[in-house]
């Protein structure tokens, strides 16, 4: 018997959870309503800058680092290396960052901030609390500590 000729058995299917499941319960579809929620805040608060938020997190990065590896930043903001590549690269053209080769390892690429880039950066951390609070706008005080501190044990 071929592998194709081989088929394994449908997955039983259970009525009950059929009819009680409803997306709009589900953990994975309320985080992207709620990504969709603070990604339309911070458009709105930093519109002035034009960076996106993944941008927004690689400059936090740097200013708070100091020159790094392109692949650390990526690291530590959640980015895969091909991502963090495009991402530093569109940073470069606007002059916020400047790439340059490690002096320890050539095959390395440590960005640092420009003086224009730390201005920018300075600018948009001054308006970060915003965002964070119009996010956390309908939940309590407690609530949305609670809700921060849960998702960061998720991350």
């Amino acid at each position: 018997m071929t592998a194709t000729q081989r088929r394994e058995a449908p997955p039983e299917i259970d009525a009950e959870a059929i009819r009680l499941y409803r997306v709009e319960d589900q953990i994975g579809y309320l985080i992207r309503r709620a990504h969709q929620r603070a990604s339309a805040i911070f458009e709105t608060v930093m519109r002035d800058f034009g960076v996106t938020p993944v941008q927004y997190a690689v400059l936090c990065k740097l200013h708070d680092l100091g020159p790094t590896s392109q692949n650390q930043v990526g690291r530590h903001v959640g980015v895969d290396p091909a991502t963090m590549f495009g991402v530093a690269r569109r940073l470069a053209a606007r002059g916020y960052v400047q790439p340059q080769a490690d002096d320890a390892d050539a095959r390395l690429v440590v960005l640092a901030l420009t003086h224009e880039g730390v201005g920018v950066i300075e600018a948009m951390k001054s308006r970060g609390a915003e965002v964070t609070a119009r996010t956390l706008d309908p939940l309590s005080p407690d609530e949305a500590a609670d809700l921060v501190r849960l998702l960061a044990r998720l991350g």
